[in-house]
């Protein structure tokens, strides 16, 4: 029986048209894979019925299908979105947490700077007092605390730069208001250097007016440095030579003062030692066993190369004029 194939070709290309929307992706997002799979079996079912129709003899004249039901649907684009999102909350959580350590840190910054503004304020009231007894009451007990202990030198956490600054210590003027004509003579005979760096210039004469023993005007002109120049290369000298001007002048409470500051203004200043050294100096001519010693403790602890070294004569010396527990 031969069997006509006018209309082959339109049907074959009916089987085309509807092979075509197989080969498009099935969704993840549109249709669960059950249906998926519903769906491809029914129109595989529907292409067989129409081959059987066309080519009823069968035998290598029917169509594969293009899809098959094996196929896996490609994964979903909005995948690898999850684990940016992860890494980014992560990281969130690291800096909160960072932030949250740095916020402590400040807080136990401030309450020791607070506190070591009680005891600075004590010690000058202390040091004021003894400078002039009849001026000021005698300090109770509750003031009387050591400014400087022999403990380990993290009790004496010093306050930033730019706060020790603002508690100068008071500066009475001591020149006298008349000066006779050949002091006056001899101060304006010792030459004031005059290089292209004015602070040392200024620090400079200070120095020789020390040096001559004027330490009235000495103290007049190291406070001009260290009031104009407070960032200078010499102003870790300068606040000691200050102090020192003040205890060779017999005044043991001032010098006190600024041998502290000094000290607690910066700790790797180049007299930071010094000023140490002298703080304790100062306490012994003002009878204060405790904080001399303490100050010669706190120079040993922190300073150890120093006593055995550059300051050692001094630093022995010192040492061997009060008797510490």
């Amino acid at each position: 029986m031969t069997v006509k194939f006018r209309n082959a070709y339109p049907l074959a290309a009916l089987l085309l048209g509807l092979a075509a929307p197989m080969a498009a992706p099935v969704h993840a997002q549109s249709t669960t894979q059950a249906d998926s799979e519903v769906r491809l079996r029914r129109i595989e079912a529907e292409v067989r019925a129409l081959q059987r129709k066309v080519f009823p003899e069968g035998a290598g004249k029917t169509f594969v299908p293009e899809i098959t039901p094996g196929q896996v649907a490609p994964s979903p684009t909005g995948t690898p979105a999850a684990s940016v999102v992860s890494d980014v909350l992560a990281r969130i959580d690291a800096m909160e947490a960072q932030m949250a350590r740095l916020t402590a840190q400040v807080e136990e910054g401030q309450n020791r700077a607070a506190r070591l503004d009680e005891r600075i304020a004590r010690l000058e009231a202390a040091a004021a007092s003894a400078d002039d007894p009849a001026s000021s009451p005698a300090p109770s007990t509750a003031t009387t605390g050591a400014a400087i202990t022999p403990k380990p030198a993290a009790s004496l956490t010093p306050k930033p730069a730019t706060t020790a600054s603002t508690t100068s210590p008071t500066k009475p003027v001591t020149a006298p208001a008349t000066p006779p004509a050949a002091r006056v003579a001899a101060v304006q005979a010792i030459e004031k250097p005059a290089t292209t760096d004015a602070g040392q210039d200024e620090y400079m004469y200070g120095f020789r007016l020390w040096e001559a023993r004027f330490y009235p005007e000495a103290q007049q002109q190291l406070q001009i440095f260290v009031d104009r120049y407070p960032k200078h290369k010499m102003i870790s000298h300068g606040r000691n030579l200050l102090g020192r001007a003040w205890l060779d002048d017999g005044k043991p409470g001032t010098a006190a003062q600024f041998f502290l500051q000094n000290y607690l203004a910066d700790k790797k200043g180049a007299r930071a030692p010094d000023s140490l050294l002298y703080l304790g100096n100062a306490m012994v001519k003002l009878r204060d066993t405790e904080k001399a010693c303490g100050a010669f403790a706190e120079l040993a602890a922190n300073y150890p190369e120093e006593t055995v070294g550059r300051l050692k004569n001094q630093y022995d010396a010192a040492r061997a004029s009060v008797k510490c527990k």
